[in-house]
């Protein structure tokens, strides 16, 4: 039985059991039947991890609660899968998240998304090995090269950048591939790829392998000269940082990037309190989460504000905040 099947089964058995339940005990079994899907991304990021995490804090925290993670493409997948309901949270980019909520390609209408946590920074990060003739991001030209999966934001950054340089995507390069940073790093090894993209936190365990495999030399390609090109065309949703020499095994110089935020969002329609009941269980089991990944040490409340998070915020978030003493604005 795929997941589809199974969730779809669940739902029956907790519609039958409600109809058999006492009136008065009815919300009680709904709360016990309570299902929360959350779309994270590749197996070789930051979201995976950090997702099954919260599906652990989640499901044993809140009453009746039972989280699972789903691995997809990434931001723009899981865009998808919280506008169509077959999913409750995600993890995303912002510059794909206001995408969706204006109905821009590679949406096709406006998506009801809203805002409910800013995380940490992502940042853009473009893979070779030395001996492949890379040495600036002009050198991709003629190479082959994974702009990212089908479906994530990695994807839809690389071919932001890759126009800003005065690329083409579809005639620059011998080969565009969209492969997932596990496949990536493997094809480089095998000798079938040059270089790729990925966006994620730092570090992540894909570029961690490739750079600690037996005679690679890793190579982080700069591409931060690209910033006012990349955001005249599209917002200011980036901005450059550095990644310093030595985060990642062989990495010798700092990586000047680009870098774009994270957010956790939900439908604009999920119930007040459960959005209150997922933000306290972040919030309040925060070394958890520490543990999972160092990128969690950015989960601060100073951080949670309109202008980070990109896309309006969900009503029972800007509730919670409040609670807090946490000022949104800014």
């Amino acid at each position: 039985m795929n997941t589809l099947s199974r969730r779809t089964a669940l739902k029956a058995a907790a519609g039958l059991a409600a109809l058999a339940t006492p009136a008065l005990s009815r919300s009680a079994a709904a709360q016990q039947a309570r299902q929360l899907a959350i779309a994270t991304g590749t197996t070789g990021g930051v979201y995976y991890p950090l997702g099954g995490a919260m599906a652990n804090i989640f499901s044993r925290t809140i009453p009746g609660m039972s989280a699972t993670v789903e691995v997809t493409g990434g931001s723009a997948a899981n865009l998808q899968l919280l506008g169509t309901g077959r999913v409750g949270m995600i993890l995303s980019q912002v510059d794909a998240a206001v995408d969706a909520i204006n109905g821009r390609p590679p949406f096709r209408s406006a998506l009801p998304v809203r805002a409910i946590k800013v995380m940490y920074t992502n940042r853009m990060q473009v893979v070779t090995v030395e001996g492949r003739g890379i040495d600036k991001f002009e050198d991709l030209k003629g190479k082959r090269v994974s702009t990212g999966a089908p479906g994530s934001a990695t994807e839809i950054f690389a071919f932001r950048l890759i126009e800003a340089a005065g690329l083409d995507r579809d005639k620059d390069f011998r080969a565009r591939e969209r492969l997932s940073p596990a496949e990536s790093q493997n094809a480089i090894k095998d000798g079938k790829l040059d270089a790729f993209f990925f966006v994620s936190g730092v570090p992540t365990s894909a570029i961690v392998d490739l750079g600690a495999s037996p005679g690679i030399q890793l190579k982080m390609v700069d591409h931060a000269q690209y910033h006012q090109a990349i955001v005249q065309k599209n917002g200011p949703v980036y901005f450059p940082e550095v990644i310093p020499a030595g985060t990642y095994p062989g990495q010798r110089t700092d990586n000047k990037q680009l870098s774009v935020g994270n957010i956790i969002a939900v439908r604009e329609d999920m119930p007040a309190d459960l959005v209150g009941q997922l933000l306290a269980g972040i919030w309040d089991n925060l070394p958890e989460l520490h543990r999972t990944h160092a990128e969690a040490r950015n989960f601060k409340l100073e951080n949670q504000k309109r202008s980070r998070a990109g896309i309006p915020w969900h009503p029972a978030a800007e509730a919670f905040y409040r609670s807090r003493n946490v000022s949104l604005d800014g």
